[in-house]
């Protein structure tokens, strides 16, 4: 009887578009924690919504609380495995689209092309200015609250904010437009890391079973898609990940 694994694997050598959608549990390997899970610094801090921070200077200071400490973590880690593993499916065209929740700009260190990426919940990377909108490298707004100033701010005054998607703050429709074009479009929507749980872009797995495709889920958290997806794979990313591209593109 063949694994979950061997299905997929056979599923993705034999896909003519694959859409893949990864989150947090993807970069746990590489020791940027699941801010969710109980210990996390969510238990911490609680979230700063976009509408605060515009409207709050209070609020943007504990937001860069939060936000100086965690880039402290995200800057010094390194893509693990898994990250290397999707970057080597998606250079040899065997992955069409990855959307990914993380904002730790991993993929992007692991050469995954630039061209098939989506940062859906943009990136902690750079900063915008929420007065001019200029953006620019996080370092700029970094070295500020590293020196003790507690809300970073643009030449022109206005507040440094981290380039994420906060709660409250609307995703860029174009990409979220882009997201869910691919998974209507594609024959194998892959779901890694991710507890599918936050929407709007978890309706990727629902428009790509829709649309008829083949869905895989390898997370070892539960997902709301478990009993619906067509393969459920638990083994750590970093471990399948790696032995799935291997045999994909052997």
């Amino acid at each position: 009887m063949r694994s979950a694994a061997q299905e997929l694997v056979e599923r993705w050598r034999g896909a003519h578009s694959v859409a893949v959608l990864t989150g947090a549990g993807l970069s746990t390997a590489s020791g940027i924690p699941d801010f969710r899970s109980p210990g996390g610094r969510w238990s911490r801090y609680q979230p700063v919504t976009y509408p605060r921070f515009i409207g709050d200077e209070e609020a943007r200071r504990e937001y860069w609380q939060y936000k100086g400490e965690t880039w402290e973590v995200i800057s010094s880690a390194l893509p693990n495995p898994g990250h290397i593993a999707l970057a080597s499916l998606a250079a040899a065209s065997r992955i069409d689209l990855l959307v990914t929740q993380n904002v730790d700009g991993l993929h992007e260190r692991s050469d995954f092309p630039q061209s098939r990426l989506v940062n859906i919940h943009g990136t902690d990377s750079a900063v915008v200015c929420i007065a001019c909108e200029r953006r620019a490298d996080r370092a700029v707004a970094q070295t500020q609250w590293q020196s003790g100033i507690a809300v970073p701010r643009c030449d022109c005054g206005g507040a440094w904010k981290p380039a994420t998607i906060s709660f409250g703050q609307s995703l860029v429709q174009a990409d979220l437009r882009r997201a869910l074009t691919a998974a209507t479009a594609c024959d194998l929507f892959v779901a890694a890391g991710t507890s599918l749980v936050v929407g709007p872009i978890n309706e990727m797995f629902t428009v790509a079973q829709r649309a008829g495709a083949f869905t895989a889920i390898i997370t070892s958290s539960e997902t709301p898609f478990d009993s619906s997806a067509s393969c459920r794979i638990d083994s750590p990313l970093q471990d399948v990940l790696p032995d799935i591209a291997q045999q994909v593109l052997a």
